[in-house]
């Protein structure tokens, strides 16, 4: 098991000191980052809690998942692993067209 959390089902309203302070009660909090849209800057209702050991962890999973917090039942488990989704951008390839 890691250390690193996701949790789901957070309020919009969410902020990453409510959600330290939630997850405090399990031990200490070393990270919070609350997922935001990229576009609108406002949370897309998920974000990840990182604990300071793997028991504390283990003991916020099983505290937290399913109470409320901000009038929402949160989903808390072992975050998993970001896949390389490949890809990457960059604006390469040929056509023509343009002017030197």
């Amino acid at each position: 098991m890691g250390n690193r959390l996701y949790v789901g089902n957070l309020s919009f309203n969410a902020t990453s000191d409510g959600v330290r302070d939630a997850f405090s009660t399990c031990g200490e909090v070393t990270d919070v980052h609350i997922v935001q849209d990229r576009d609108s800057g406002q949370s897309r209702g998920f974000g990840f809690v990182t604990m300071s050991s793997d028991a504390e962890a283990a003991s916020a999973i099983a505290q937290l998942d399913g109470t409320s917090l901000d009038g929402r039942s949160l989903r808390v488990n072992e975050a998993e692993e970001r896949q390389n989704r490949g890809g990457g951008g960059g604006r390469g390839g040929g056509g023509g067209g343009g002017r030197w």
